[in-house]
């Protein structure tokens, strides 16, 4: 295949440029994923992405072409399994991410974590899951027992979508992101049963990011994350949409105001530091941030509305 006339529409600037319809982006998005396009065009391709970002109709293609490769994950009976991407880590403050997920979990809600780690600036979420007895699963298969077993699993986007493994891996060469890292965080290896969670961290990505959840179906829940990650800021509740088969309403009103800081809550990312607040809160010795409640309530109600 040639690669040419697909540059050619995309790369002529931010103004410029022309998006692809939905099967053009399927058929490029499943190329990069299989490793069939050449480096040269490859390359050319991320960066034109990133000069005019990704269209409503790109985001829905990549997704097909995701959707079409990425290992499914059996979810027991009962509630829908939440999905939590992980994708950034600890930077300033403690990652609060395991803790959305051993909440839900204890409430018999199945969850299941799915990322990838490569900052050298930040700290580690699967270290930190680690800490905490969270271990990721060898495949989709060796998942799917851990949610049976207990509720809990945890796979590395290699298990589920090796392609998409290999494109986030070229962040370190370019020095920027690309639309992999907008992708690695809608990818759903549970389709038909799952909750998925989306976190932006730049405010007009939000409206972005709604349009896709509205035209791609599903249930979801899409807020401003907090250093990248999926929780909720324990400082100051951020408004949270969930999305049900299409149609968005707010499950979790926002606050206005800044962001004090809160007693008992570490300002440190470390690993020790992390899991101590984490366990002390599971154990009811610490209050549990009410935006993380507030959170952890609503999607609990997503996941059992069948």
């Amino acid at each position: 295949m040639s690669y040419a006339p697909i540059i050619k529409e995309i790369a002529r600037g931010a103004k410029g440029a022309r998006p692809l319809d939905v099967a053009q982006a399927e058929s490029l998005f499943g190329d990069i994923l299989d490793g069939c396009v050449p480096d040269l065009e490859l390359g050319a391709i991320l960066i034109a992405l990133r000069v005019k970002s990704e269209s409503l109709a790109e985001l829905l293609g990549f997704k097909r072409a995701m959707d079409a490769r990425t290992a499914q994950v059996t979810v027991p009976p009962g509630p829908r399994c939440v999905v939590l991407p992980t994708y950034n880590g600890a930077r300033r403050q403690p990652n609060l991410m395991p803790l959305v997920a051993l909440l839900l979990a204890r409430e018999g809600v199945p969850v299941l974590i799915q990322g990838r780690h490569d900052f050298e600036a930040r700290v580690s979420p699967f270290e930190l899951l680690a800490a905490l007895d969270i271990h990721p699963a060898a495949d989709a298969a060796a998942a799917s027992a851990q949610l049976a077993a207990g509720r809990l699993a945890c796979l590395r986007v290699e298990q589920m979508l090796p392609g998409m493994a290999e494109l986030l891996a070229l962040r370190t060469r370019f020095g920027l992101r690309g639309s992999g890292h907008i992708m690695a965080k809608l990818i759903d290896p549970c389709r038909g049963y799952s909750v998925r969670v989306v976190a932006v961290t730049h405010p007009e990505y939000l409206e972005r990011m709604g349009e896709f959840l509205r035209e791609d179906g599903g249930r979801a829940m899409l807020l401003r994350g907090t250093e990248g990650e999926i929780y909720a800021n324990p400082r100051r509740t951020p408004e949270m949409q969930v999305f049900r088969d299409g149609i968005a309403s707010i499950g979790v009103p926002g606050e206005e105001g800044g962001a004090p800081p809160l007693a008992g809550l570490p300002d440190s990312p470390s690993i020790e530091d992390n899991v101590a607040c984490i366990r002390a809160m599971l154990a009811g010795e610490q209050a549990v941030p009410e935006p993380i409640t507030a959170q952890v309530a609503a999607l609990a109600a997503l996941a059992r509305e069948g």
